[in-house]
């Protein structure tokens, strides 16, 4: 069989804009083809981000569209960025293709919404913690588990980079804190870990607990993350791969949802406070 070739999240996030704006004219593959010249196979790889996206044809396709001028110096100037998503190729072997799409547009975005209910999420762990957590799941190999720790390692350097830090909210729910993950000591230095992350300008943790009452979010986790040059996304993990939501509606949906998340958990004062009479 031969392997997989995923789009790299920059070419996969243009292509999404790139028919968000199709389908909002009511337009076809096959209308556009005939409209632009262009094969009707290419405006559907224009699309799926499996060709390289010249501004020249998504200037013509905008044209088409009949997008505002600052719409289409958005989506051009994105076919001109540096693709970020290679950081993480050292661990490419050992890393399932939804993931690394996921952490590639997470490289890409300049903020990140996450409600993790029943785990502390994967930007938030210590060495120790993700090391535990790693040896229990059988998703990952045994002979891979310390690459995919150096990994979430790696990956959680982007909330300290000092040119261009990840601004991360985190809603945490309370189970995730009482899982018995490793040794007390190891837990304890995951708290004080939180602790010191909330201390970051860039970064807002929050502590739900079940006494707080009911919210929004009751189907369970998710991420969001906003681009400085595209529309949210809104990731929604499965079992063993995940959903991308990009229909504007479902977006706002989430959008909601996070906000009541933040309205009904304690808020970041409170919830450094209980980490900390959690790590004593």
């Amino acid at each position: 069989m031969a392997p997989r070739r995923d789009p790299s999240p920059l070419r996969w996030l243009i292509g999404v804009e790139l028919g968000r704006y199709r389908e909002a004219t009511g337009l076809s593959l096959s209308d556009v083809a005939e409209r632009t010249g262009m094969s009707r196979a290419k405006v559907g790889h224009l699309e799926t981000g499996f060709q390289q996206q010249d501004p020249e044809d998504i200037a013509t396709l905008l044209a088409l569209y009949e997008v505002e001028p600052h719409g289409v110096e958005r989506l051009t100037a994105l076919t001109t960025c540096a693709d970020r998503t290679t950081w993480w190729a050292p661990w490419a072997h050992v890393l399932p293709d939804w993931l690394k799409t996921f952490v590639g547009l997470e490289g890409l975005a300049e903020a990140e919404f996450i409600f993790e209910p029943m785990i502390v999420p994967g930007l938030l762990q210590t060495a120790e913690y993700a090391t535990a957590i790693t040896a229990e799941t059988p998703r990952v190999r045994p002979d891979h588990g310390e690459r995919v720790v150096s990994f979430r390692l790696a990956r959680a350097n982007r909330l300290a980079d000092k040119e261009r830090p990840l601004r991360l909210h985190a809603v945490i729910g309370e189970a995730a804190l009482r899982l018995a993950v490793g040794t007390p000591e190891m837990r304890r230095a995951q708290f004080e870990h939180l602790v010191a992350m909330a201390k970051l300008p860039n970064v807002t943790i929050q502590i739900i607990r079940p006494e707080d009452g009911f919210h929004t979010a009751m189907s369970g986790r998710f991420a969001m993350l906003d681009f400085e040059q595209a529309r949210p996304i809104v990731c929604s993990e499965l079992h063993d791969g995940a959903v991308y939501l990009q229909d504007q509606e479902q977006v706002r949906s989430y959008k909601l949802s996070s906000e009541n998340l933040q309205q009904v958990a304690l808020g970041p004062e409170r919830s450094v406070a209980l980490l900390r009479s959690m790590s004593e």
